[in-house]
């Protein structure tokens, strides 16, 4: 089940493919009641969907004489009708040939599609000859709940569906890995039929989202987080708004978070509006990776992962898969942030550092009113927790001030490790507590205790904080740790988590693109939505 590497020619038949219509936006209406189907309709166009895909099997009392005429003739949309049964991963449980009925009644009463599965499609298909209205269109699909075949398996699939005499191919896979996505691109790309391409799970997201790269007839984006009708279903608005779906192209380039979990990110909110502000053709996803080495040697495209940012756990573990790596980034041991040279080679830089002690000097000064030009990093004990990616760069920034920097881990070998490096003192996070051999000292929390959602956690009790004058807590969900919110009542200075994720969000804006980064857009998104 291996990937082939996704190449430039791939992406470059995308771009004189056989679809070059745009891609859909569907939104599946999952409500109980025709009622409730009728107001989500009426959500789905204002949220800025194309058409609708009227879930039959979700209705409790399903009446198809009635209730398919209602639905469809005052639709403000057009409807794709899709009645699933249990055997393919809906809820229907009744008779195959009332279901069929059904399908045909909407047909007949105006629906612009129908989705019917593979297995049953040859005989609806037929039942249908000659009788099929204008701009009708029948969708033929497999859904495949366990993982995603190869590519050649997926190609027999869809010359299967084409087959059948289907007018569109749907082919919906499962993604054991971010790789798989891959295979569907490629086939969506080559397929003489139109195609919808969908990969399912949290790690087939960028399948979704990049439809209209690979020339995919439609997307689904539901209604409501809450509201999926199949696993890893982004929302409609998140879709428009968060990844600007309507500007993906063929020739979009494609850039990204690195992480697992990565969800949580912030990172796509800040890139794809900057990136929409200053009209680059360009988008920003989340790409949830296991094995970072497969994901580039997958995604060569000059074009595909053009720039990432790269965040827990593979800071330190994508170091191997570089091409060249920024001098302080290789003396950290730490990367964050990933440049795609037009020649395809890959260079890495740590950015973490840089946002993180900019910010922290700007609190010391604004404490003791020291000059700009001056570090008031110098001299001061900087005490780091935790020694992985985001330590290592916290504790060779300070180190870099002139900071006498002592490091604590839970482990004692790995903080040994790093502080010898940066030539500081290590201890293990049990000592740190009672460590305070002067006042006014600085503390670095980079361990992941506090974090969403174990808010009620802290790397450090609130008598210990008494001896420090400014608190780092590089956690921004939530924003307002416990960390910091006992270090402020504790009198000392605060520094965000998003102070560190903004500004070394500027640099690598400025790597991804040669430009600057718009600070005060970047700052706005992150008040409204820390």
């Amino acid at each position: 089940m291996g990937s082939l590497p996704f190449t430039t020619s791939d992406l470059r038949t995308s771009a004189s493919g056989v679809l070059s219509s745009p891609t859909l936006l569907c939104t599946p209406l999952m409500g109980t009641t025709v009622n409730q189907m009728l107001i989500e309709m009426r959500k789905a166009k204002e949220i800025g969907a194309d058409l609708v895909e009227i879930r039959l099997d979700c209705l409790r009392n399903f009446n198809p004489l009635q209730d398919l005429e209602i639905l469809i003739k005052q639709s403000p949309l057009p409807t794709l009708v899709t009645y699933r049964p249990v055997w393919e991963g809906g809820q229907y449980e009744g008779d195959e040939g009332k279901r069929q009925d059904a399908l045909r009644l909407a047909m007949q009463f105006g629906a612009h599609y129908i989705d019917v599965e593979l297995e049953v499609a040859h005989d609806f298909n037929n039942s249908i000859h000659g009788k099929k209205p204008d701009n009708f269109k029948v969708i033929v699909s497999s859904h495949n709940f366990h993982n995603t075949p190869s590519a050649e398996a997926i190609g027999n699939l869809v010359a299967r569906i084409q087959a059948t005499g289907a007018d569109i191919a749907k082919i919906a896979t499962t993604a054991l890995d971010i790789t798989d996505c891959a295979r569907i691109f490629q086939i969506t790309v080559h397929s003489q039929i139109p195609i919808i391409g969908i990969v399912m799970g949290e790690r087939g997201l960028i399948s979704r989202i990049l439809s209209p790269k690979f020339g995919g007839y439609l997307s689904y984006g539901a209604l409501e987080a809450g509201a999926i009708s199949a696993p890893g279903q982004p929302t409609a608005k998140d879709l428009l708004d968060l990844y600007n779906f309507r500007l993906v192209r063929p020739d979009t380039k494609v850039y990204g978070i690195i992480g697992k979990p990565v969800g949580h990110s912030k990172s796509p909110l800040l890139f794809n509006a900057a990136f929409k502000s200053v009209g680059l053709n360009a988008v920003y996803l989340h790409f949830l990776v296991d094995d970072v080495e497969k994901f580039f040697k997958t995604y060569s495209a000059v074009d595909f992962a053009s720039g990432c940012s790269c965040t827990i756990p593979h800071k330190e573990v994508a170091l191997k898969c570089m091409d060249e790596i920024d001098p302080i980034a290789k003396k950290i041991g730490a990367i964050n942030n990933i440049v795609r040279r037009p020649d395809g080679t890959l260079t890495a830089f740590n950015t973490d550092y840089i946002g993180a002690i900019d910010a922290i000097e700007d609190g010391l000064r604004e404490l003791n009113g020291v000059s700009p030009g001056i570090t008031p990093l110098a001299g001061k004990l900087f005490v780091v927790l935790g020694a992985g990616g985001a330590g290592k760069s916290l504790a060779y920034g300070a180190a870099q001030k002139g900071a006498r920097v002592v490091v604590a881990n839970r482990t004692f070998e790995r903080a040994k490790e790093l502080a010898e490096k940066v030539g500081g003192q290590a201890m293990t996070l049990a000592e740190v507590e009672n460590f305070h051999p002067e006042e006014g000292m600085v503390l670095a929390n980079t361990t992941s205790v506090g974090m969403k959602p174990k808010i009620d956690e802290t790397p450090m009790a609130k008598h210990a904080l008494k001896h420090y004058c400014l608190v780092f807590d590089a956690i921004y969900t939530p924003k307002d740790t416990r960390l910091l919110r006992e270090a402020r009542e504790t009198g000392a200075v605060i520094v965000y988590g998003t102070e560190m994720l903004i500004r070394q969000g500027f640099e690598q804006y400025k790597n991804f693109t040669g430009l600057p980064a718009p600070e005060e857009l970047f700052r706005t998104l992150m008040e409204k939505h820390a």
